[in-house]
């Protein structure tokens, strides 16, 4: 048995962090280790991967990397998208990425995780000999997250030729580490066993079995460890020790069925039936759904044989016939209830992985169905597992089709009030901007007129050419009186209005005289700001002009993306919708195979059953006793 790898997203998790910073000196222990994301995209797109969200990762960074967006992490972005695509299964694709970033010549510690990623690839696609060519590329250490996974692939593909003491070698310099993992010195007891050292796969094996164990998965491994250790006692005729391995594993755990039917063989080696028959018969209570199960249906009456209490055996190797064709019979029902869709309607109900689709979030939650109970062993298979994710995503996939056709079709629906807005009002803005007293042209034209004033203004020095509004007014009025003045002449009766007239006139000349070259600095500055106005009101109406003749262009542009885009969802649609149901029947033929097999061996179990049931009436007929075929007192032959 060996361990089944962390997925890859996993390790890249753990690998990210070194990969989003320049390489820094060695931290000290325990101290926290800050990395830098120098590109805020590449910052996106880790969101969302660190969120889970891996859908939605790869996706925008294949849009940033679209937009040469990352300039500072294009090797590590090139790495997160590999394993992306490896974490979906995109095996081809994913290897050329990884090939590309080697090729090219990356960083050592990002040549080294793409080797490291190509070689597990191989690994997994069963091209065992470049597996290990691509994991002897690797030129120094990986990060200790991924450490321990490339010597346990090594051991892996070590062991897939058989060369379990070479395996042994790898592993052993991991085990002898004070953190060993218990994966690896489990995989280190397996493969020394497997090489011939038994005693030493043995002690390994059985220090795994005796030590305390906390949470499902570690008690789960430990249970692993003691019923192999059983089961190689029995290969080596020790029943004795294997009574020792087998007594050690929970009789609620996964394997307390195959530890069981073991415990009742080796009482049966040491000649023990009646001894055998106590686990056999708790064994023989549980569900027939279990393989186990099933043999101690068969197993339970050839002990009953063995003691002599054959009336005893017949009718427990009837009972187990009849067990076995009801069985038959329910198998042929879940056959037919799985061919009608249920169980995959109900998986994924049960299942949905509605966020994003990608590696986790496998089959958790199993239906409510009566043949459910056949199907825990193909469950709990990786292909299974991986075919069934692969339903689920093309599940996603449809549904992320039908939000964007109909985003698509919003996105029409905007396109044309746009475009409806533009057509009714750029001509009512064009003609403001080129008609009338707003008009381009007329303003151009005062400006024109008010700078020939200016200059006949600063020409003759008039003060009066920069009058404000009250006094302009006070200028009339002080002409009026003028007037007034003129038509009486010098009559000494109006002489104090002359001198006030004169007194006023005087004070106001005085006045705008000293502020004249003041005024006409201001005159000057305010007809150089209305000709940048000016100039910019033509750039904005040559814009306008443009946007007449661009604008269209534009809008045919968006629609026509749109509809290319419509086009290839409509066409995808139909592609998604096949592999769905070819992988819907590739998920149902799988359980029926699973079924189909376990019909076979109840059908050998019924065989072995009934040639028993012969071999008990031959023995009674043999004996003489035609009344009592299987009677208490027939002989063991």
């Amino acid at each position: 048995m060996t361990r089944r790898f962390p997925l890859p997203v996993l390790a890249l998790t753990a690998g990210l962090a070194a990969c989003s910073a320049p390489p820094l000196a060695p931290a000290s222990e325990g101290a926290p280790t800050h990395h830098v994301v120098r590109d805020p995209y590449y910052g996106d797109s880790l969101f969302y991967f660190f969120q889970q969200r891996y859908f939605s990762a790869v996706t925008d960074l294949m849009v940033s990397q679209h937009f040469t967006r990352l300039p500072h992490h294009v090797d590590e972005a090139e790495l997160l998208r590999g394993g992306l695509y490896l974490s979906y299964g995109m095996h081809r694709e994913a290897g050329e990425i990884f090939a590309r970033l080697i090729e090219k010549g990356a960083a050592p510690e990002v040549r080294d995780r793409a080797w490291y990623y190509l070689a597990k690839i191989r690994y997994q696609r069963d091209l065992y000999g470049p597996a290990e060519q691509a994991l002897a590329h690797i030129g120094g250490p990986l990060p200790p997250e991924l450490e321990e996974d490339r010597v346990l692939l090594q051991a892996n593909l070590l062991m897939a030729r058989g060369a379990y003491a070479d395996a042994a070698s790898v592993l052993q310099t991991l085990a002898g580490k004070p953190k060993a993992g218990v994966y690896v010195r489990y995989n280190l007891g397996v493969a020394l066993i497997k090489s011939g050292q038994v005693e030493q796969g043995t002690a390994l094996l059985d220090q795994i079995g005796r030590e305390p164990a906390q949470g499902d998965e570690m008690q789960s491994l430990r249970d692993k460890a003691n019923v192999a250790l059983g089961f190689t006692a029995l290969q080596h005729d020790d029943p004795q020790h294997a009574h020792v391995y087998l007594e050690r594993v929970r009789m609620s755990g996964m394997l307390a069925n195959k530890a069981l039917l073991a415990f009742g063989w080796a009482a049966a080696a040491e000649k023990q039936p009646k001894d055998a028959l106590v686990p056999w018969l708790e064994l023989a209570k549980r569900d027939t759904a279990d393989a186990a199960v099933l043999e101690a249906k068969l197993a339970v009456p050839y002990a009953m044989g063995e003691i002599g209490a054959y009336a005893q055996s017949l009718e427990l190797y009837n009972d187990a016939i009849a067990v076995f064709e009801r069985e038959r019979v329910s198998l042929d029902q879940s056959i037919d209830s799985i061919r009608s869709g249920k169980l995959i309607d109900e998986l994924v109900r049960r299942n949905p992985g509605e966020d994003e689709m990608g590696w986790f979030g496998g089959i958790e939650r199993l239906p409510p169905l009566a043949n459910a109970r056949h199907l825990m062993s193909l469950f709990a298979r990786n292909d299974f597992q991986e075919a069934f994710k692969n339903y689920r995503d093309l599940l996603f996939l449809a549904g992320n089709l039908r939000r964007w056709q109909d985003q698509l079709a919003v996105y029409n629906d905007m396109l044309a009030n746009r475009r409806q807005a533009f057509a009714e009002r750029l001509p009512r803005v064009l003609g403001r901007s080129r008609t009338g007293d707003n008009s381009l042209d007329h303003l151009e034209q005062r400006r024109d007129e008010l700078a020939r004033e200016l200059d006949w203004a600063e020409a003759q020095a008039n003060v009066y050419a920069f009058t404000h509004a009250d006094e302009q007014r006070l200028v009339q009025r002080l002409e009026r009186v003028r007037s007034l003045l003129g038509r009486v002449g010098d009559d000494p009766q109006f002489a104090p209005e002359r001198e006030r007239y004169r007194l006023v006139f005087g004070a106001l000349t005085w006045q705008l005289t000293q502020e004249y070259p003041t005024r006409l600095r201001e005159a000057k500055k305010s007809l150089r700001e209305l000709d940048v106005e000016l100039a910019q009101t033509r750039e904005r109406d040559a814009a306008l002009g443009q946007a007449q003749s661009d604008e269209p262009a534009h809008f045919e542009q968006f629609a026509s993306r749109i509809a290319q885009l419509q086009w290839r969802i409509r066409s995808l649609q139909p592609r998604v919708a096949d592999l769905m149901r070819d992988q819907r029947y590739y998920l149902q033929e799988l359980a029926v195979a699973e079924l189909e097999h376990q019909k076979d061996q109840l059908a050998t179990y019924a065989t072995q059953a009934r040639f028993a049931v012969a071999r008990i009436y031959d023995r009674a007929n043999v004996g003489g006793s035609s009344e009592n075929p299987a009677g208490e007192g027939a002989h063991t032959p």
